[in-house]
Formats: structure tokens, sequence, C-alpha cells
């Protein structure tokens, strides 16, 4: 029987967040499954840590921490079971168990592109990166990024130009904004968009959180570009986790002499689509998001509309009941990769609604 999330499941989902992330793909695996996340807290210590019988106490009294800290912090915590997690997130196989959010709420709904590249971008890398950005959220894309120096505060400030909608990814806590002479840009941010972390406000930035953010990133996005990125780049990291998670990874071309391309490069020899406009990146997407993002000048939309008599996505939905996105996949047998882009355009078009969990509900219409 599927678990039906109560009060007391943020406390419990703030401490699972505080396990070992090698951890969380068995906390994805069970929340899944129905089980409840305390059960699967207890469980998981249990059987991992038995000779520490007071571990559970302290974990659930530093997650009651957590949460207090953040509504005095104007900190919304987004537990994995709460309807505005995203879902392309939830699918991963090692989810965060709570989002931790200053800003806007929304900025999680609308289709999402991350921009990544070098923390010390040549100007060309800089303007390319702002303009792609500013291009994307001019027709509504939400972009994404990490805050970092160079390409990624680029791509913020590109979106922000645009009067659109961008969402920084911080390695640190949500409170707790890195560089810290970003602070002007991560308020900005939070007017038109979000600033977001996986871990607990007031967890300062360390070394080892980057990497395991940049699936963060990939994971909200439908898609990753990389700009100058060179062969030992973290945001190569972030296009492998890209990768793994069945997400497209496109690349801009560069300077061959400088050698801050070799990375990007070597993407594009192993498949990447080349970016040189936003054109590029919203023609590879044309699946999921053509019906909301028209070509410039060309009179014509990327991709028809979804009818909602013929959909075979929308056949499968029982009436009344929401459905996990393990299900739907089987169900319709296309993999989570194909299936995400098809669930977002009918979530746009009010044909299905989230309802938590990463569950899915369709939504009928009469005449």
């Amino acid at each position: 029987m599927t678990h039906l999330p109560g009060p007391l499941d943020t406390v419990d989902l703030v401490a699972l967040s505080l396990l070992p992330v090698s951890w969380w793909r068995t906390v994805g695996e069970r929340l899944r499954a129905g089980d409840s996340p305390g059960h699967i807290f207890d469980r998981l210590l249990a059987e991992r840590c038995p000779g520490k019988p007071d571990k559970p106490a302290l974990l659930r009294s530093e997650a009651a921490v957590a949460v207090a800290r953040a509504a005095k912090g104007d900190i919304t915590p987004i537990p994995w079971s709460d309807a505005a997690y995203p879902p392309a997130l939830s699918a991963i196989i090692d989810p965060p168990p709570v989002l931790w959010l200053c800003g806007q709420v929304a900025a999680l709904e609308a289709p999402a592109v991350a921009i990544v590249g070098s923390r010390a971008a040549t100007p060309y890398g800089l303007a390319v990166a702002e303009r792609l950005a500013g291009d994307l959220a001019a027709r509504g894309v939400v972009i994404v990024s990490g805050l970092a120096r160079g390409v990624d505060s680029a791509a913020h400030r590109g979106a922000l130009a645009a009067a659109g909608c961008t969402v920084a990814v911080l390695g640190s806590g949500a409170d707790v904004v890195y560089p810290r002479e970003h602070g002007a840009l991560a308020r900005e941010i939070e007017h038109q968009g979000a600033i977001l972390s996986e871990l607990v406000p007031g967890t300062p930035p360390q070394k080892h959180h980057f990497p395991q953010r940049n699936r963060v990133i990939s994971g909200l996005s439908r898609a990753v570009v990389v700009i100058e990125a060179g062969e030992k780049s973290g945001s190569l990291i972030t296009a492998r986790c890209a990768l793994e998670q069945g997400r497209d990874v496109l690349a801009v071309p560069g300077n061959v002499l400088t050698g801050r391309n070799r990375g990007a490069h070597g993407l594009l020899r192993d498949g990447a689509k080349i970016v040189e406009s936003a054109d590029d990146i919203l023609e590879e997407l044309s699946t999921g998001v053509g019906s909301r993002f028209p070509l410039e000048g060309s009179g014509k939309r990327l991709s028809t509309p979804v009818d909602a008599i013929e959909d075979p996505i929308l056949a499968c939905f029982t009436a009344g009941e929401s459905s996990d996105l393990d299900a739907i996949a089987e169900r319709t047998g296309l993999n989570t990769a194909r299936l995400l882009p098809r669930l977002f355009e009918l979530e746009l078009q009010g044909r299905v609604r989230r309802t938590g969990g990463g569950r899915f509900v369709r939504v009928d219409r009469s005449c």
C-alpha cells in the first residue's frame, strides 16, 4: 500500500537527507515503493549503524533544528512527498529527500535547461552563456546553473536581463551564498527565480558538495549545455550526470588553441550536439517543449500539441488514481528520459497534474 504523507514526514525526510549521500539511492528506491520516510530512516540506521542506538534521535533532533532555522530564514523546505517537488528530479536514482528554496517555488514548474562551464571563462564564453540564457529565458525556459564565477553567473545574468526565470543550485545551504561576491546576484535570482540546495540551511560550502550538487543541476533540467569546459572541468561531471539520467547533452564549440575547450570538444566528438544559438537547443528538445516555444521567424511550432483523446500516456491512467513514473513507464513502454518531456507537456496543457512524491493524475475535462 502506498504511504500517504503525514505531518512528521518532513522531519523524517530531512533526517534522511542527513544520511550519507551514498545511501540516497536506496532511499529513493524505498520512497518510490511507498515506504514511509520514518520507516526507511529507522530501518537504514538499524541495518548500517547497529552499534549506534542514539543516532536516530540525534539526527531527528538535527533535522528539527534545520526546519526551525528555515522557518526563521524564509526558506521553503520542499520534501520529496510535496507536489511542488520537481518530478524530473524525483526520477533520478538518488533524489534529494528534501530541497530547500529561497525565492519562487513556481520556478520549479516550467521546463528547464542547464548552462554550465568554466569559472575562468573568456569574454567569448561569457557572452555566449549570457546570450543563450537570455534567448531561452525570453521564450519561457528556466535557466539552471550553479552561481559559480564565469559561465554560471553569466547564464544567470542573461536570464535575469531577459526578465526570465533562473534557478541557482548551491553546494552550500540555501542561505549561504558562495562565492560571497555573488550576494547581490543571488538576491536578484530570488526575486525572479530561486536559490536551491539539497543541504540543510547553514551548511557551509565544502569541496565534496559541488560534484554532488551537479547531479541536481542536471536532474532538474531537460538538457545540459556546456560552454568552455577544460579536460578536468566540473562541468563534465554535470554532463556525465545528465547522460546517466537520460538528459540531452549539448556543447558550444570554441577556440582550439587555448586548451580551454578540450572538455567541451570531447563531448562533441562523443556525439553531443553543437550549439550555436538557442534554436539549436529548442530543436533538440522539440519533443517536450515545442508546443510552447516556436522557432524565431519560422511561423510554425516545433511539434504539434498532444491530442488528449489519442495520446497513449493519458490512456494508461486509471480514472481518479495517481501513478508514479515507474508505473506509467511500464504501461506505455517508454523509458523515463522519453516519458518525462511528454508528461511535462501534458501538465502544461492541464491534462495531468502532480500529486506529490513524483506521482501524476489525469485531469479529465468536461465539454
